[in-house]
């Protein structure tokens, strides 16, 4: 057996220090939305109060509808990478064909570019098309990542899965759809799971690529572009922050959830003894 190493001090201390660095704006997010001072970020705070809590749920009521177009973008848009994501993971996950490697790489392209190009690509691409700028705009730009992520579990959950196991239902009188019912869903169903909570907190707290694909007007305004546009107002800026920890919220519950669906995943069913 042999005993655990410890990472040395230097390499302790970089870590703290990049925790530190990612941590402590956040922890600064939720100081602010306490503090009695409305216009400016002084720090420490003079004071702490609630207040800014009730303001953001009974006074503001220009809150409530960028909430629900965020709530409904992320709820589509995970919907459609998670049908689209799939099945293209079922497809390329045991296909041998010739550009297969080029498919993949065009499925994964999305989020690996940064978020402007994707954004102008696409405003580029609506612009082309026709179409008016609108939720759907939004929606489609969001599915574009939405689906590199369901799709990336899908398919290393799918390369796990032993062959055999459906080349047995096959044998036993299944039919295709019998067969992904009962042997294969099980299967990657925790991983489809994981893959629409991280699909839906990244849609969620989204705020370039809706910069590009959304119209003009409230009706248009997501919650991240609703903060954006608050930090230029001259009071009231811990109302921004309050939505702020109620928009970390959401995007972290998921991420954790997904988090324990998948670390688990190394185990490959239908290859235990």
């Amino acid at each position: 057996m042999h005993s655990e190493q410890r990472a040395g001090f230097p390499l302790t201390l970089a870590a703290i220090g990049g925790l530190l660095f990612l941590h402590i704006p956040l922890m600064l997010i939720v100081l602010y939305a306490f503090t009695t001072e409305e216009k400016s970020f002084q720090f420490p705070p003079p004071g702490y109060t609630l207040h800014w809590l009730s303001v953001a749920w009974n006074d503001r009521p220009d809150i409530w509808n960028p909430l629900y177009l965020s709530l409904k973008v992320a709820l589509v848009a995970t919907a459609i990478a998670l049908v689209f994501g799939t099945l293209a993971a079922a497809g390329l996950s045991r296909a041998r064909f010739f550009g297969k490697d080029s498919i993949s790489l065009l499925f994964i392209l999305p989020i690996a570019l940064p978020g402007i190009i994707t954004g102008i690509a696409l405003r580029s691409a609506f612009d082309i098309m026709g179409l008016p700028f609108s939720t759907w705009t939004i929606v489609l730009g969001h599915a574009t990542f939405c689906i590199v992520v369901v799709y990336n579990n899908a398919v290393a959950r799918f390369r796990r899965i032993s062959g055999s196991m459906v080349e047995a239902s096959m044998d036993l009188g299944a039919d295709g759809f019998q067969t992904f019912r009962h042997v294969i869903l099980p299967q990657i169903g925790s991983a489809l799971l994981a893959g629409g909570m991280l699909a839906f907190a990244l849609s969620f707290d989204e705020v370039i690529v809706t910069t590009f694909t959304a119209g003009t007007g409230v009706a248009s305004k997501t919650l991240p572009i609703w903060m954006l546009d608050e930090l230029i107002r001259p009071r009231q800026r811990p109302v921004t922050n309050v939505v702020a920890i109620f928009v970390m919220a959401v995007t972290l519950i998921p991420i954790v959830f997904a988090y324990y669906l998948t670390r688990d995943g190394e185990h490959t069913g239908g290859t235990g003894k």
